[in-house]
């Protein structure tokens, strides 16, 4: 199974030129998608980018989207903000939306809402597709600070998840592979950033592409 994984488009259109290329030549199952999809709407943006995407889609929204996204979303791809999917026989599992930030976004929730909103739909062993990073872990900005969710790091060490797909946190793109969790921050798509990311038994590899 394989993924093309994007996120923060930030309502650059020009994405639309590149995904489905990426995806054919890549011959992927579908496209993951991890929020800020527009840069604080408007909806019919998203609907735009989410609709010229031809291979089957599974998309959050992130902390610059409206909170009314998923509405949108749901209209085109698949909606996985506080939903789940079954893929290839994994369990799938996502929340969109960031914690909070010093910054007056349009989608943030408290630590103990993401815990509780992400607690019901985790399993042992998921996919775990989210748009802000766990804290400690692909989420560190310029200053040198650490800024990720408390509450999914809370859901990583309690569920165990192969692959942890995040966004948001644009300079600090990557793959870690940590206590048999791999995480993944494809960077921000609206500059041409992704991942190819291919799940097989159990086994995860993930490679960046700038």
């Amino acid at each position: 199974m394989k993924f093309l994984v994007v996120s923060d488009i930030h309502g650059n259109t020009a994405v639309m030129d590149w995904i489905d290329a990426v995806a054919e030549e890549a011959d992927v199952d579908c496209v993951l998608v991890l929020g800020d999809i527009t840069d604080f709407g408007p909806n019919e943006v998203a609907e735009q980018i989410l609709r010229s995407i031809k291979r089957n889609t599974y998309a959050i929204p992130g902390n610059c989207d409206p909170l009314d996204l998923s509405e949108t979303i749901s209209k085109v791809v698949m909606d996985m903000h506080g939903k789940t999917t079954t893929l290839n026989g994994f369990h799938v599992a996502g929340l969109g939306g960031g914690n909070p930030s010093i910054f007056k976004v349009p989608f943030e929730l408290e630590e103990d809402t993401i815990y509780d909103m992400l607690k019901p739909i985790s399993k042992e062993g998921m996919i775990l597709m989210v748009h802000a990073p766990p804290y400690g872990i692909n989420d560190m900005i310029s200053s040198g600070l650490n800024v990720g969710s408390t509450g999914i790091l809370k859901i990583v060490k309690e569920f165990r998840p192969i692959l942890v797909l995040s966004g948001h946190i644009h300079e600090d793109y990557g793959i870690k592979d940590i206590d048999g969790t791999t995480f993944v921050n494809p960077g921000p798509a609206k500059d041409g950033m992704y991942a190819l990311v291919e799940v097989d038994n159990g086994a995860v590899k993930a490679e960046l592409f700038t």
